[in-house]
């Protein structure tokens, strides 16, 4: 497979279309306006090379000290597209028109972040090729595991394209891992109700999936019910985990399926014998609590985490965590609750830490969770390369003594169980 290398901003019709369409109001970060500050605050810069200055940061030596880059790999990466180039992914009506302006937008957010160039053909390669330009300005070992992203799917195991935000196929997502092996693993998107999904798990186990990931909200599978049982079975049959994401969904839509967000929906995989992996540790959103109660979704994981049944198989990513919709609460949580820290794994969910006004270094160094020196270059890390910004910012986090243990960074460990 050919990968275009060029890692210089996208080119100006792209840009213009996102620049009209923020300047039109549809989604500005706080009121924020270009012309007041001399660093981007809105577009990407797609910068390249890491500059020399920046590599000799202490504050980057501070965040690979006592990390082995072998066992880390970032479980949490989406790719994205547009169906050029033989990839496959499909862009659903609600993220592909300005009838949607809100969704659009987002579209608009997520290409920039992933430096996608507007070349007829060339889209997705010019996406992958800058993830890959990225994991190499990596240490040796690092990896990053693809998220492939399937359909919204109703109770009758009918796929409905056109209730599916985005599709990314599992061929495309294994067909990178298996050109690119030295930084890519790859993550299937499977759903339940599919009459073939167990065949298909079974496939994608050969094919070297190292999980499955499921939206419940977007995609439409509730984990609670009985028609996931002879998926979860042939799961850990397989050894292989499950990543979901749990709480309210903010990035992409599907049917009206938000309950199917609620982390105590999974006690049934959990009792089946499932390894699952709550994406973002539901730290957003609410859901119904065993009571009727509504409650915080992040206070529900938590719940989850002391139940006995969850004990050896229920986990947590700490993607998004730092982004400008979360509270800091969850964030100052996590890092006191050291006794989780063995259960709670890297993810960056790339390509949002390159979406600018998401993440706020300033801000949380404002709320004591950030040395304030480190700012500066935190900032200008995120222009070069936003996953390692996204690995550096959490090594740096620490509220009043606590910060992330190095067990939170040896992911691989997670993913590479009875059938590796």
């Amino acid at each position: 497979m050919a990968i275009n290398q060029n890692t210089d901003p996208p080119p100006k019709p792209v840009r213009r279309r996102f620049l009209a369409l923020l300047a039109g109001g549809a989604l500005l970060a706080g009121g924020v306006t270009l012309n007041r500050l001399t660093r981007p605050v809105l577009v990407n810069p797609c910068r390249a090379a890491i500059p020399v200055k920046l590599l000799d940061s202490p504050w980057l030596k501070q965040a690979w000290a006592g990390i082995d880059p072998a066992a880390l790999w970032d479980c949490h990466v989406h790719l994205a597209g547009i169906g050029d180039g033989g990839s496959g992914i499909e862009v659903g009506p609600q993220m592909s028109s300005v009838m949607n302006p809100v969704h659009y937008a987002q579209r608009l957010f997520y290409m920039n972040a992933g430096c996608a160039h507007d070349a007829p053909g060339a889209v997705d390669a010019a996406y992958t090729a800058r993830l890959l330009n990225l994991c190499e300005a990596m240490p040796p070992g690092f990896k990053v595991m693809l998220f492939a992203f399937a359909r919204f799917y109703d109770g009758d195991g009918e796929a409905h394209p056109e209730h599916s935000a985005f599709y990314v196929p599992n061929a495309w997502a294994a067909r990178l891992a298996r050109e690119f092996p030295a930084r890519f693993e790859w993550v299937a998107s499977l759903h339940p109700y599919s009459p073939t999904a167990v065949d298909e798990l079974h496939q994608a186990v050969a094919d070297g999936a190292r999980a499955v990931k499921w939206l419940p909200p977007a995609q439409g599978m509730d984990p609670a019910d009985a028609r996931c049982d002879a998926f979860y079975r042939a799961l850990a049959e397989s050894g292989t985990p499950l990543i979901v994401h749990c709480g309210e969904e903010k990035a992409v839509a599907g049917g009206e399926t938000a309950a199917f967000g609620n982390p105590l929906r999974l006690r049934r995989a959990l009792d089946a014998g499932v390894r699952v992996v709550v994406a973002h540790c539901a730290t957003i959103g609410d859901d119904v609590d065993d009571d009727g109660q509504l409650r915080p979704s992040f206070q529900l994981f938590l719940k989850m985490m002391a139940e006995p049944r969850a004990s050896g198989l229920l986990l947590g990513d700490i993607s998004a965590i730092t982004l400008r919709n979360r509270s800091v609460d969850v964030i100052r949580v996590l890092l006191e609750r050291e006794d989780l820290h063995d259960r709670l794994v890297h993810g960056s969910d790339y390509p949002l830490p390159g979406i600018l006004p998401l993440i706020s270094p300033s801000s949380l160094a404002a709320e004591g969770l950030l040395p304030p020196a480190a700012v500066g270059d935190l900032d200008t890390l995120r222009e070069h390369n936003p996953l390692l910004f996204d690995f550096v910012l959490k090594r740096l986090l620490n509220w009043q003594g606590h910060s992330f243990a190095p067990a939170v960074f040896a992911t691989r460990r997670i993913f590479t169980g009875p059938k590796a």
